[in-house]
């Protein structure tokens, strides 16, 4: 064997143990997994067997989530050397990057909202890189992203638009949109194009030079029955829902002829676990839009009325929260995930509150008193 041959076969022994030439264990690491989508994505995952499961945030994790998890940490995105320290404690397989600032937060501290969104985004890449590397395997990202990429300049060019496709109408309005709409390409670069012109720069299996399999997923509102809304720009659906559920009146800040796309927690959380198992050559692009309904705010207000006949429900527009509302979609081409990997939304807004929404919610209210 050529001492160039043992040399690199000593590298990747050494790459293969911790600090303590313990062999490194396979993981599935979480950012930002006291969220919602973190939460339920942990749940899901731990429902299905898996022990391997690594989160992180800036705040403790309840006791629930903790039980769930192989280990957790306190740790920020935006510090790399803590990051990389971490990381490399483990043989990570898949990342799914969730650690944000989210729409509504980003528009009063965009500066934060950048260095949160780009900066740590990037190091999460640059780590998933490295370790793609180090095993010459590339590691899964997993990134989700926002109908806030999105960006119509009149309600005319959107209420024309129809069903938007993922590379259309790309000319975000909020820091938030913006902030998503690079890291998308950020993953699409770290996949396909990674140190393209470096001398060791070589494709990989399926043809591409990064080590980073990166998959994005555009969120459309979620709604949950199981976290109270943190006062997101497109909450005003699961806020009416929650106030009407405690019996407490709710303004809401859109006009009631306000129309995004919307889908449940649940429903998310399956079509990200869905990308994440894809088979990498069935995959005919970066970036996925998913949607299960879109109703108008109005809409929703009187199946919420049905439900909870006591509700009060009024509308009284805040027109900057309006504004980046009527920038977004009413509604988002799906064809692309359920062509490449079988998306289909489980439920209609109707069945979404008879099956899940409203017997939850109440559930939910019931047990806390």
């Amino acid at each position: 064997m050529s001492s160039k041959s043992t040399k690199e076969e000593a590298m990747k022994s050494s790459m293969a143990h911790g600090s303590l030439g313990h062999p490194r264990h396979p993981a599935v690491f979480i950012t930002g997994a006291g969220g919602e989508v973190g939460h339920g994505l942990i749940s899901a995952l731990h429902s299905d067997g898996r022990e391997d499961i690594v989160a992180t945030d800036l705040r403790e994790l309840d006791q629930t989530t903790r039980e769930m998890c192989g280990g957790t940490y306190l740790a920020d995105v935006c510090d790399r050397d803590a990051m990389e320290r971490l990381l490399s404690m483990y043989q990570v397989t898949e990342i799914f990057h969730l650690a944000a600032v989210l729409s509504s937060r980003a528009e009063f501290a965009p500066e934060v909202a950048h260095q949160v969104n780009v900066g740590g985004t990037i190091n999460i890449l640059q780590i998933a890189a490295d370790q793609g590397r180090m095993y010459g395997k590339p590691v899964k990202v997993i990134f989700p992203s926002s109908i806030a990429t999105y960006g119509f300049s009149t309600m005319r060019q959107k209420m024309e638009a129809g069903a938007v496709g993922e590379h259309e109408f790309l000319k975000p309005r909020t820091m938030y949109g913006c902030n998503k709409l690079y890291c998308e390409n950020l993953g699409r670069y770290y996949a396909c194009s990674y140190r393209q012109l470096a001398a060791d720069s070589t494709p990989n299996e399926d043809g591409n030079r990064g080590f980073v399999d990166f998959r994005c997923i555009r969120y459309p509102g979620l709604i949950s029955a199981d976290t109270i809304p943190t006062g997101g720009t497109s909450d005003f659906v699961p806020e009416m829902i929650h106030a009407a559920a405690r019996g407490e009146p709710y303004t809401c800040f859109v006009r009631e002829d306000t129309r995004i796309p919307f889908m449940t927690m649940p429903e998310a959380i399956e079509a990200t676990l869905q990308l994440a198992a894809a088979e990498r050559k069935d995959l005919s692009q970066i970036v996925y839009n998913i949607s299960s309904f879109n109703p108008s705010a109005g809409e929703v207000a009187e199946l919420v009325k049905q439900y909870f006949p006591t509700s009060t429900i009024t509308f009284k527009p805040d027109q900057r929260r309006q504004a980046m509302v009527d920038s977004w979609p009413e509604a988002v081409d799906c064809t692309a995930a359920t062509k490449d990997w079988g998306f289909r939304s489980r439920w209609s807004l109707q069945s979404a509150f008879e099956e899940y929404l409203v017997p939850s919610i109440i559930k939910s209210y019931e047990k806390n008193g």
